[in-house]
């Protein structure tokens, strides 16, 4: 019997994880890295993982205003931490995006609205993350400016320029996409892309409150990662660690691995090896973050689970409609 394309996929992805963790370990001693990994304090740990679920409590809201707001923020936040849960079975950002769409659909009130709103959130998230990446490396290679503060104050700026820009080529750049989409995923993927852009010129706003909690949340990961690396003694600048976090997570995004394992830590050793990085130790913290990402999954999978059996969660309230019977 043939595997199924995706269990052929499946068996691809952690075949590359596989591999690529096989080379890391080879050149880097395992028991070298489960040292570093053991310096780690606990309460350091306990703080990033708390800080990584401050971050993507504001990362649910970015996504609860683009699709809306016309359900209560906690439906919208469970949603968003069970994607998380589903990243962990589904590899892939899109994964987790899907299921999360799908949880708050049924109390939506707006499906077209739903579907804009995670397409936008998604990419303000992507655009997001290149500009930390470009911004780290230009502050790491061509100029003294080196401090976070300095990195964000300038990211703000940009954002601000992108929004007016924004404001005043959204309208034509959208009726030229809307004018070119055809037939196929691409011609819808365009057409969408180009409502987006109609949608947002008429509300700078929310898109610049958008990209700034996006920016900020990235930056909040960054600093993460900054302060587990100086619990093991790293001695980076802070350009740096944005440069190369923000570019290994672009890379890992890419449909070729276990949710981004091995990839980022490879990645993210080999960008930062020009600022005199120590390679266990960098392949240490990314695994000190990945046991973050896994945890806040679990987390997320526990309490749709949780929610899922408690008694009574399918009786309506007086103000339900059958639609929104069906609850995380």
């Amino acid at each position: 019997m043939r595997p199924s394309r995706q269990t052929l996929i499946w068996i691809i992805r952690i075949a590359v994880s596989a591999v690529v963790l096989a080379v890391i370990f080879h050149i880097v001693p395992f028991a070298q890295v489960m040292d570093a990994i053991q310096r780690l304090p606990l309460w350091v740990w306990g703080a990033g993982f708390a800080l990584f679920l401050i971050g993507h409590a504001l990362t649910a809201a970015k996504w609860w205003m683009l699709i809306g707001a016309d359900m209560p923020f906690g439906r919208a936040f469970r949603a968003h931490l069970a994607g998380l849960g589903a990243n962990l079975a589904l590899p892939g950002v899109a994964g987790g995006d899907v299921v999360r769409a799908a949880l708050v659909l049924p109390v939506t009130k707006d499906k077209g609205r739903l579907a804009m709103g995670s397409l936008a959130d998604r990419l303000i998230d992507t655009v997001s993350l290149a500009l930390v990446a470009l911004v780290g490396a230009w502050f790491a290679f061509a100029t003294a400016l080196e401090s976070a503060l300095e990195i964000m104050a300038v990211l703000i700026g940009i954002s601000i320029a992108a929004i007016v820009a924004v404001r005043f080529l959204g309208p034509p750049l959208g009726a030229w996409a809307l004018k070119r989409a055809g037939e196929g995923k691409v011609g819808k993927l365009l057409a969408r892309v180009g409502e987006l852009l109609v949608d947002f010129a008429r509300r700078p706003g929310l898109l610049l409150a958008c990209l700034v909690l996006s920016i900020a949340v990235q930056c909040l990961f960054v600093g993460i990662n900054i302060a587990f690396a100086s619990a093991l003694g790293m001695t980076l600048s802070d350009a740096a660690w944005f440069y190369a976090w923000a570019a290994a997570k672009i890379i890992a995004i890419l449909p070729i691995s276990l949710g981004g394992l091995g990839v980022r830590e490879a990645s993210m050793a080999a960008l930062l090896q020009p600022f005199g990085a120590d390679y266990g130790a960098v392949i240490a913290v990314g695994l000190i973050w990945q046991t973050v990402l896994y945890a806040s999954g679990l987390l997320g999978i526990l309490i749709q689970s949780g929610l899922s059996v408690l008694p009574g969660r399918a009786k309506p309230s007086a103000n339900d409609t059958p639609s929104q019977t069906r609850q995380i």
